[in-house]
């Protein structure tokens, strides 16, 4: 008899690379979870499925962590389709921008904007529609670890209001955006963690660092040799530690999702399949209340241009 989904997980950065694994490697363990597919393009979201297999068992819908309003549209419209309860989201979504200064629809720095404040605002919507228990998971990366050797620049945290904003006479440097988004992503786990009790209250909230992963699509802004060379040369380095393919990582972010030996882990930093120590800066409280306190001034600004009414979601008190 085939298992009837009982449970959702949400997969931001579904459609390809490190999402998709993980998608896929989740409907392949176990029969009793649906997933959706938070993607910007619902064509290649669709192909997605295909890929992954299961498709009974899968939604895709659209959403841009690049555009506050699009965020809430989705929160809206996973409500109202009858899904099984959600027990699991994912953030997993990100991109580095090298080429110059993006903004949001928002006009928040593009890096900082969609892989810290758009899955800030993603988790706050649907706060409340959790069912417990549930677990978050945060994909970070080794470079938010300055003590590491990843050949990235170390992050650069002065204020959050500097990392949405940065001053038109700052030199870009994407690279240390992305660092510096990466340490925000484990900052935002660990202060969620612990405004949700520390999974005394059955919510349980863990960051990820998949490792070094070639080929995935994180090199798309960068030149075309750089480009070439992060798909062609870069996977020979899978024979150093911590360097894995995307399948290899997202079977690990899946058993996260859904493993019962991470049943009551929270409030880490899982390196593929172990908690370790993340980076000093990691753990700065005033970091991370600055960093919190900034996300929900940045959300408010948008929350104060939606028509009148009851407050989208519920933030973690």
């Amino acid at each position: 008899m085939t298992a009837t989904p009982n449970k959702t997980a949400i997969i931001t950065g579904a459609s390809a690379g490190l999402g998709l694994e993980c998608a896929t490697a989740l409907l392949a363990s176990d029969p009793t979870w649906h997933v959706v597919f938070a993607v910007r393009d619902v064509a290649r979201g669709a192909h997605a499925v295909e890929q992954a297999g299961h498709p009974a068992r899968c939604t895709v819908l659209e959403m841009d962590l690049a555009s506050l309003t699009s965020v809430h549209a989705f929160a809206d419209d996973f409500r109202g389709r009858g899904l099984p309860p959600l027990h699991a989201i994912v953030c997993n979504a990100g991109l580095q921008v090298v080429s110059g200064t993006e903004h949001t629809a928002e006009g928040v720095e593009m890096t900082f904007g969609v892989n810290h404040l758009g899955h800030f605002a993603l988790v706050r919507d649907l706060l409340a529609d959790l069912a417990h228990p549930a677990r978050i998971l945060v994909v970070a990366s080794g470079t938010h670890d300055p003590a590491k050797t990843t050949g990235m620049p170390a992050p650069r945290y002065t204020r959050a209001a500097d990392l949405a904003h940065p001053a038109d006479d700052e030199p870009v440097d994407g690279r240390r955006r992305y660092t510096t988004s990466k340490l925000c992503n484990v900052l935002y786990a660990y202060e969620l963690d612990r405004r949700l009790g520390c999974g005394a209250n059955g919510v349980t909230v863990n960051a990820f660092d998949p490792g070094l992963m070639p080929g995935s699509g994180l090199a798309r802004d960068y030149s075309a040799i750089g480009r070439w060379a992060w798909r062609y040369l870069f996977p020979l380095l899978r024979v150093l530690p911590n360097v894995n393919s995307t399948r290899a990582s997202g079977a690990r972010l899946a058993a996260l999702v859904c493993d019962p030996r991470f049943d009551h882990v929270t409030g880490s930093y899982i390196e593929g399949k172990r908690p370790i120590a993340s980076s000093t800066d990691s753990y700065d409280l005033e970091k991370a209340l600055d960093l919190w306190e900034t996300s929900e001034q940045l959300l408010e600004r948008t929350d104060h241009q939606d028509q009148p009414g009851e407050p989208r979601g519920r933030a973690a008190k």
